[in-house]
């Protein structure tokens, strides 16, 4: 009997492996349902050891989290080259600003994330099953998108624990995923928060996942993402009047650097050789 449901079992996983070799559309399917369900497992299992070393909601955490979400990268296939690590090391809070394209943002994040930093993301993600709590655990400040007076308490809140707690904030200006193979516009609320709490923003440009992962294609292999941490850009002195000038420059030297790590001409380069 366990003899026949073990021959079952292994001509399942032979089909799946054939019906993936051939058809993109379940390979990506797959590798997806995966993916969540190693999210799904790891959060439940790294919950309570989170409870028990740090008795309940706390940054610090996020060690703990960043550890356990580090070894997917081995199951999925995806590699990391990270350059510039050393300019996380400022003295004091610090807002950082990154590219958000995909679920697998969260790889990438842990890949490099610094100690005692808290990441702010849409509130829909605390209702997410263990995930969503494992995020509670870490930190994560969750704003409601849909409510923009509810969003800038959050941030007011924010810029307060940044100047007591010391710790730095990691923000996706963009605003939403996006897989396009280029950045959208940035929002204006992590630049509002850094000017007013004086802090230096540090930019973070992860390369485009389009060669390996695409949902519009039904596009998911192994591949490599290049990061790079960019040198701080200090805020002090300026302020609200200095934001959109502030938001601008760390838009285009974000997509310089995205263009470049992604093999990419950039608009200059384009210009030049037209």
């Amino acid at each position: 009997m366990e003899l026949g449901w073990l021959l079952w079992g292994a001509a399942v996983l032979l089909l799946l492996h054939v019906l993936m070799e051939l058809s993109p559309a379940v390979n990506f399917a797959v590798r997806i349902g995966f993916y969540c369900l190693l999210c799904l497992v790891s959060s439940g299992l790294t919950a309570p050891v989170c409870l028990i070393v740090n008795g309940g909601r706390s940054v610090k955490n996020m060690k703990i989290i960043k550890n356990v979400l580090k070894t997917f990268k081995y199951l999925l296939g995806v590699r990391f080259e990270v350059k510039g690590l050393e300019n996380f090391n400022v003295e004091g809070p610090a807002i950082i600003v990154s590219n958000h394209q995909s679920i697998l943002d969260m790889m990438g994040l842990m890949e490099i994330l610094p100690d005692n930093c808290a990441q702010v993301a849409k509130k829909e993600l605390m209702y997410t099953g263990s995930v969503g709590l494992i995020m509670y655990l870490g930190g994560v400040i969750f704003i409601n998108r849909k409510s923009t007076s509810s969003a800038k308490m959050v941030m007011s809140e924010v810029a307060k624990t940044m100047a007591s707690d010391k710790v730095k904030v990691w923000v996706y200006p963009e605003g939403t995923r996006n897989c396009t193979g280029d950045l959208l516009p940035f929002k204006k609320g992590a630049f509002h928060l850094a000017v007013q709490a004086q802090v230096p923003v540090i930019p973070v440009v992860y390369s485009s996942f389009t060669t390996f992962y695409d949902p519009k294609k039904k596009l998911f292999t192994s591949g490599k993402i290049k990061v790079e941490v960019l040198p701080p850009i200090e805020t002090k002195g300026l302020t609200s009047d200095d934001i959109a000038d502030l938001t601008d420059r760390c838009f285009h030297t974000m997509r310089e650097t995205f263009l470049r790590l992604s093999g990419r001409p950039s608009p200059r380069e384009a210009k030049d050789s037209s």
